[in-house]
């Protein structure tokens, strides 16, 4: 089983950019889809954006136009460039495999990186 780690969260000012992180323990060649969830205070993790293994991507309506997913199979990285960030984009942000997620697995999940959007 793959694990991943997150990172490049932080503290950043509404409209500014980040670059996330997810550093994955083995090869991500084979996994099909990998994916950015996010989970804000008191609301249920979403999926946020997902990119397949030849690298289409997909979106949540909320961050279209804003926000780019991209893996890198050699290196076994999955990166979510966030740019035009508002106060609505403040979570914790996991990297999993949607697969995973429907089958359930809780070790699954990595730590996450916090996004913090000041107004």
């Amino acid at each position: 089983q793959v694990r991943v780690a997150e990172s490049g969260g932080g503290l950043v000012q509404s409209g500014g950019s980040l670059r996330l992180s997810c550093a994955a323990s083995g090869s991500i060649f084979h996994i099909d889809v990998m994916a950015w969830y996010r989970q804000a205070p008191g609301k249920k993790r979403e999926l946020v954006a997902a990119v397949t293994r030849g690298g289409s991507t997909s979106y949540a309506e909320s961050v279209k136009g804003r926000f780019a997913i991209s893996r890198d199979n050699a290196e076994n990285m999955v990166y979510l460039q966030m740019n035009n960030l508002t106060p609505e984009d403040t979570a914790v942000y996991y990297c999993n495999d949607p697969v995973v997620v429907t089958m359930g697995d809780l070790a699954s999940w990595g730590p996450g990186t916090e996004v913090t959007v000041s107004s």
